[in-house]
């Protein structure tokens, strides 16, 4: 049996739709469910109800799921361990976290953790929310740091692992000074001007949140730019491009020196908590300390 199957099988467990999976997993459709059809060999008993759209877990799927989270943790656990005692060395500490957050928040911290942790090794994989929470689900990361936001479902189940929330930014309509007041951009007065708007991908956390931010509203907003990293946003706010959300935490400096201006009331802000996730049992000694020290 592979790996990959597992892996597979705990992909589609929760997505639950295969063309998905296949994509989050990055092969083709065909070659995905060939996988899954071998798992079910090997075990003897089909996981999935393929009547139903979407498909279900069988009986046998959701017996089968825990042990197959359970063995991939386990193996991945046992594989870093092993490389780090071939290499004489501690065990990296793997972060999967969205890439705003290991820019303005993590690498900071890191860096003040090696000062009290000098055998601290660090591995931190940036990427988007999904794929992030996919890796915690699969135990190919130890820790998973994101935003969470009470309008915005979880794409993972939380319960399953442990959880503290460690800190608050928010998220404001900012744009940079001079254009803003030259183009008369505002969101919380009534205005018949067009307002260009640099926006997050939609299928996006932060796009999620910005559209639940300005829900039934009709802020008269052009959209100019679309892109799914906040870096990207930033830079095309500060070249004067359009108003676009921006967290609190990436825009300090800007907008203490008055770079960068809010456009909106707090009316027009999003609360985003910073919130880590780990499965405390499988963290060594070092992993403990940094948990308790975030």
């Amino acid at each position: 049996m592979d790996i990959n199957w597992l892996q597979d099988f705990v992909c589609l467990g929760r997505t639950l739709n295969f063309t998905r999976a296949a994509e989050e997993r990055n092969i083709t459709q065909p070659a995905f469910s060939r996988r899954i059809k071998s798992l079910e060999n090997w075990l003897g008993a089909p996981l999935f109800t393929r009547s139903t759209y979407p498909v279900q877990l069988s009986d046998a799927g959701k017996q089968f799921l825990p042990v197959a989270q359970e063995t991939i943790a386990n193996l991945t656990d046992m594989r870093q361990t092993i490389r780090a005692e071939e290499r004489g060395t501690t065990a990296f500490q793997r972060f999967a976290v969205l890439h705003t957050i290991s820019v303005n928040y993590l690498s900071s911290r890191i860096a003040e953790f090696e000062e009290t942790m000098p055998s601290l090794r660090v591995r931190v994989y940036s990427d988007n929310l999904r794929t992030c929470c996919q890796m915690l689900s699969e135990g190919t990361c130890d820790f998973l740091l994101y935003y969470s936001h009470q309008d915005v479902s979880p794409v993972f189940d939380e319960k399953q692992f442990t959880r503290k929330d460690i800190g608050v930014d928010m998220l404001i309509p900012v744009a940079e000074a001079k254009a803003a007041t030259l183009g008369g951009w505002t969101l919380s007065s009534p205005s018949s001007r067009q307002v260009p708007y640099l926006g997050y991908d939609p299928t996006s956390f932060l796009g999620t949140v910005v559209d639940q931010t300005i829900g039934s509203r009709k802020p008269p907003l052009a959209l100019r730019y679309m892109d799914a990293l906040t870096e990207a946003i930033k830079r095309r706010t500060l070249a004067g491009s359009g108003v676009g959300w921006l967290p609190q935490s990436a825009i300090v400096e800007e907008m203490a020196d008055g770079r960068l201006v809010a456009v909106g009331g707090p009316e027009w802000n999003a609360k985003l908590t910073l919130s880590l996730f780990c499965s405390i049992d499988r963290l060594d000694k070092i992993g403990r300390r940094v948990w308790e020290a975030l």
